[in-house]
């Protein structure tokens, strides 16, 4: 287990339908805890473990996972194929929530940028087709609008960011680009290119954050 980072194991016999129970640290402590010192592991194992079906949908298996910290996958020939653990959940929901989180954070950085400039130079990065909307404050610009307004060399010499203007720009129109697909939930999920550019920008943007650049 130590040498393969396993937290579980099940414990089987001859076939993968001979399932006994489930070797792992939790179980290993709790006997040791109690003086139970045994070097077998039919004495260590615990037999208090959830079987679910492959063909079970995550979310149903949710509390399973959440009481036993795992749960075990059976086959349609009612074979262990698989175990689903809590640090798995994690992984996945990490995967699923830090597009959007990079994101967040990354139109929180633009729109304190853009705080410098007046209501008035707001407004100019404003669709023009769009002429009944007002604009006070830059939560009422759109990403496009942040785009067009950073494109602007005037603005830009307003804002103060001492780095060069087209390769900010470039990359915050990536930004946009990625963070359209995210919002139209691509069936086919975020490429990790695309997580790397959310990434890299965000590093970016808090390094000059942290030099009092904005």
């Amino acid at each position: 287990m130590m040498t393969y980072d396993f937290s579980q194991l099940p414990v089987m016999q001859h076939a993968k339908r001979d399932l006994k129970g489930v070797i792992s640290w939790q179980s290993i402590g709790q006997k040791l805890a109690v003086g139970k010192v045994d070097s077998k592991v039919r004495n260590l194992m615990d037999t208090n473990y959830q079987l679910i079906s492959s063909e079970t949908s995550l979310f149903k298996a949710l509390p399973g996972i959440i009481e036993h910290d795992y749960v075990l996958i059976q086959n349609r020939e009612k074979e262990i194929c698989g175990i689903v653990t809590a640090s798995d959940l994690s992984l996945q929901f990490k995967q699923l929530t830090e597009p959007f989180l990079l994101v967040a954070e990354i139109e929180n950085h633009v729109r304190q940028i853009l705080m410098k400039l007046s209501k008035e130079e707001l407004a100019n990065g404003k669709d023009e087709r769009d002429v009944n909307r007002k604009v006070d404050t830059v939560a009422d610009l759109n990403f496009g609008e942040y785009l067009r307004l950073c494109q602007n060399q005037e603005i830009w010499n307003k804002l103060g960011l001492s780095i060069d203007r087209k390769a900010f720009c470039t990359l915050l129109d990536s930004v946009r680009d990625i963070r359209n697909n995210i919002m139209h939930f691509d069936p086919d999920g975020l490429e990790q290119s695309s997580t790397e550019t959310l990434r890299s920008f965000v590093r970016l943007l808090q390094k000059l954050r942290s030099l009092n650049v904005f």
